[in-house]
């Protein structure tokens, strides 16, 4: 099935007319490449293994070597292309070297999903340590900014940057103000990277909400015997928690051509939250 892409060419008599694209090439990934940050596990490795199912050549980002690893073999094994690249996003050298890896290894890079972050610390923020707040922003704020310098600086027209976010970036969460401030600030950064990078690349933010990963199920203190009564509290218009598979879904959408006059958004994908 084939549908107008919004796009138009010039003809001989002036007259602008709608070009044409297969639905499935708007999905297309092929000949493309993608770093993922925190890729060896939860919602990162979710996002990764879609990207690779779509086409693309990933490169797998994360500080656990033995994690990312076992992804990338497992994506081999189903016939797709993929390397690890142990890598601390907090680390200004570790991130340049993570994108000359994936320049090295495959010749170009096309999508940057920062990923990578969390804070397991519970606490009211009067009480928190200095320390704590400073870890958290550098993780989960100052990376991104980061990452997506230095993203930019090696793509060429048509890249794009994902964000991940968090719906604490909108909510207050009682115990989380330090992780729901840096969330924001990453939804104020999506917004203008997106002006100052426009055309020549797009910047766009998810904020998953109740996606049980590691990180959330520590910082929750919660087992998976406690999930079924999570579910049923949070009364969910979608009727369950989310998976990694759902935010992979998403994150395809907007690093897909399906996307290509969509920048500068925060997108909820929360299942109704």
């Amino acid at each position: 099935m084939r549908v107008g892409t919004g796009e138009t060419a010039g003809t001989e008599n002036g007259v602008r007319e709608k070009r044409s694209m297969d639905v499935g090439e708007l999905y297309n990934l092929s000949g493309e490449v993608a770093v993922v940050t925190g890729a060896g596990r939860g919602i990162g490795e979710g996002i990764a293994r879609t990207l690779a199912a779509a086409g693309a050549s990933v490169v797998l980002a994360a500080r656990r070597t033995a994690e990312i690893d076992a992804v990338a073999k497992s994506i081999e094994a189903e016939g797709g292309r993929a390397i690890a690249v142990t890598t601390d996003v907090t680390d200004d050298e570790s991130v340049e070297a993570l994108a000359q890896a994936a320049q090295d290894a495959f010749g170009r890079l096309d999508i940057w999903v920062n990923n990578a972050g969390g804070s397991p610390i519970q606490a009211k923020l009067a009480k928190l340590p200095r320390d704590e707040w400073d870890a958290n922003l550098k993780l989960n704020l100052t990376s991104v900014w980061v990452c997506s310098v230095v993203a930019a600086r090696h793509m060429q027209e048509g890249g794009r940057i994902l964000n991940i976010s968090s719906k604490a970036g909108e909510n207050p969460v009682k115990g989380s103000g330090h992780y729901s401030a840096a969330k924001a600030g990453v939804n104020s950064l999506t917004r203008t990277f997106a002006m100052e990078l426009g055309p020549r690349v797009r910047v766009n933010c998810i904020m998953p909400g109740a996606v049980p990963t590691e990180i959330m199920m520590k910082a929750l203190r919660l087992g998976e015997d406690d999930l079924p009564a999570l579910e049923k509290n949070l009364r969910l218009p979608a009727g369950r928690l989310g998976t990694p598979e759902d935010l992979g879904a998403a994150a395809l959408f907007l690093c897909s051509k399906g996307s290509s006059w969509i920048t500068g958004e925060v997108i909820s994908v929360s299942g109704g939250m």
